[in-house]
């Protein structure tokens, strides 16, 4: 049924006629919204991804960007033993400076940067990257513990939020990429979610 413009008869709200040729504006406009919402969580993956991998990058060779050249983990340096050593405040102070230099502390550390980079990279194992992802930044959270505006010693800790940093915002990534299913888009994702050991098993999505 057409629908004619007779403003003397209809004055009141009219829908839109369902017999158009085309897609409605309303779909495509939510098409629209959701290609570009899988663009933009691709884009945030691979950028989260990079930060991941060059830090495991620069740790274990020694860039001289974070990790000075000859101190790498290669050539025997210690990718924990700066940062945990160094902690001066919050409840686990003492326990991280237990942890410093330890060998099991590196190599999981390590290989937690390397596995998460690879996965948001990849867009694989999304849903295990943010569960350790989210581990890791708790911890290094707790490390600098934000709430205190002293350090140990009584100096300003120089804090700047008593609770949100960058280690809170990293972990919100993390979940919101593996909630919103990233690794479809510039990723291998649709393929590894149709392999039949993960679709059986969607904790490895």
């Amino acid at each position: 049924m057409a629908v004619h413009d007779h403003p003397h008869r209809h004055l009141g709200f009219r829908f839109p006629s369902l017999h158009r040729t085309g897609k409605a504006p309303a779909a495509t406009d939510a098409a629209a919204v959701t290609a570009t919402s899988a663009y933009v969580f691709a884009g945030l993956r691979l950028l989260t991804g990079f930060v991941f991998l060059w830090a495991f990058l620069d740790k274990t060779f020694g860039f001289g960007y974070a990790t000075q050249d000859g101190k790498g983990w290669i050539d025997g340096g210690s990718p924990t033993k700066g940062f945990l050593s160094g902690v001066a405040v919050g409840p686990m102070e003492s326990t991280f400076h237990d942890w410093a230099g330890a060998a099991w502390a590196d190599w999981l550390f390590m290989l937690g940067l390397l596995g998460i980079g690879l996965a948001l990279v990849g867009g694989i194992l999304l849903r295990l990257a943010a569960v350790a992802g989210t581990a890791m930044m708790a911890l290094m959270w707790i490390a600098e513990w934000p709430p205190a505006r002293h350090l140990s010693d009584g100096s300003l800790s120089m804090s700047t939020n008593p609770f949100a940093d960058y280690h809170l915002v990293y972990a919100v990534v993390l979940i919101a990429l593996a909630a919103a299913g990233a690794g479809a888009t510039w990723g291998l994702g649709r393929a590894w979610a149709r392999l039949p050991f993960v679709s059986r098993n969607r904790w490895l999505l």
